[in-house]
């Protein structure tokens, strides 16, 4: 019987080839827009305008051949992912809007709107692989075990054959569930080979540019986006200099294994008589750890770095140069409400620990680090000191090419 996979036609050249690869392959094929966004007047208007894109999207699936519709979620997409960001902020906190977006939106509201289409499968145009294997039922947790069989199917969220454009990342908080009725056509695929597929099919997608900024809202003015609900108010950029005396305390001996993962996760601390004032920003939950453009201030030998925020005395600490000690720390630390194991039957118990390959933003190349489970969370204890650990965002980690799990970094 043929199988039916509805896929989320975005009007980009991703998507659209793997529609394309899906019908090649004999699936029944839909497609759907999701239409997430209304408010245009923070968008920059030529950067991924929604219009457009549906445009696109539909006149992908008429080349195809196959059914289209638009479906409206921005009720959801509001509630879910733009009140959480808007909390966030507010909280000092960089949220991560794409990896929720993936979770709450996509692998979520529209797969349930898919299944009720009587889809067997969604598929979207990610550059990441899902692979299978089975585990006897005495390996496997009884929360996972089959219910009568001897064995349980597992599914491995792999990262695309694309290093350059691996987006496994941002599907680092998917479930077991959410897998097994997920397709990624385009996996294995090189960029260059999407785009000429895609060429070489006459579809209109086939040389536009990849879409910037915020899942299915586009490029915005951040901001101006943030400003719909937390007001501009005045406060103090302080430089902080590299020798601060906090750098150069010597490690202390340790009384616990706990305390030692404490210390090594701990956020750098200042008071604003530590540096001095260079200048005026208009919100301390506009600005994020490590950035550098936004900041107005100029006379400085090397660019200015945020190494820290204080929403609550509304002050940002900034250092200069990318070197910055205040850039820097070793570990970070997920809070138990926020461990998420892809791999569920691999989730180290307390006191136990792991070696992994971590990355704590998209695009960073995978780092050595130690995942720690203690009673109050779980620790990761990279090798090398790290740039911008940044609350609010996810850490994920790997067992080669393999998304095991992740994390929101607390």
């Amino acid at each position: 019987m043929q199988k039916r996979v509805v896929v989320g036609l975005s009007g980009g050249v991703d998507s659209s080839v793997a529609a394309y690869l899906l019908k090649e392959q004999g699936y029944d094929v839909i497609g759907l827009f999701m239409k997430n966004w209304h408010d245009d007047s923070v968008t920059i208007s030529d950067e991924c305008p929604w219009l457009e894109d549906s445009n696109d999207a539909m006149l992908v699936a008429e080349k195809l051949g196959i059914p289209f519709q638009t479906v409206d979620l921005s009720e959801q997409y509001k509630e879910r992912i733009v009140n959480y960001m808007f909390r966030e902020y507010q909280m000092g906190r960089t949220p991560n809007p794409d990896v929720l977006c993936n979770r709450e939106i996509k692998f979520d509201v529209f797969m349930k709107i898919a299944l009720n289409l009587g889809a067997d499968f969604v598929a979207t145009g990610h550059y990441c692989r899902k692979g299978t294997s089975t585990l006897p039922q005495a390996q496997h947790d009884a929360s996972l075990s089959g219910q009568n069989g001897e064995t349980k199917e597992i599914y491995h969220l792999l990262a695309g054959k694309d290093p350059n454009k691996d987006q496994s990342y941002f599907l680092c908080q998917l479930s077991q569930e959410q897998l097994s009725k997920t397709l990624f056509p385009i996996g294995e695929l090189l960029k260059p080979e999407v785009r000429k597929i895609a060429s070489e099919q006459g579809l209109i997608t086939a040389e536009k540019r990849d879409s910037q900024g915020l899942c299915f809202i586009g490029k915005v003015r951040l901001p101006e986006f943030l400003q719909q609900q937390l007001a501009p108010k005045d406060g103090a950029i302080v430089e902080v200099p590299s020798d601060f005396k906090e750098y150069k305390m010597e490690t202390p001996d340790f009384t616990s294994e706990e305390e030692k993962l404490e210390y090594l996760s701990a956020k750098h601390s200042y008071s604003i008589c530590d540096g001095k004032q260079v200048g005026i920003h208009h919100g301390a939950h506009y600005f994020t750890n490590g950035q550098r453009k936004g900041l107005a201030v100029g006379g400085t030998k090397e660019p200015l770095f945020v190494i820290a925020t204080d929403v609550d005395e509304n002050v940002i600490y900034t250092g200069q140069g990318k070197d910055h000690p205040g850039l820097y720390r070793r570990g970070l630390f997920v809070k138990n409400e926020e461990i998420h194991w892809v791999r569920k039957d691999l989730e180290i118990a307390e006191d136990e620990k792991m070696e992994v390959m971590a990355r704590i933003r998209y695009r960073q190349a995978l780092e050595k680090a130690t995942l720690h489970r203690t009673f109050s969370g779980l620790y990761v204890i990279f090798d090398k000191p790290q740039s911008a650990i940044t609350e609010g965002q996810f850490v994920a980690w790997y067992d080669g090419s393999e998304l095991l799990g992740s994390g929101v970094i607390s």
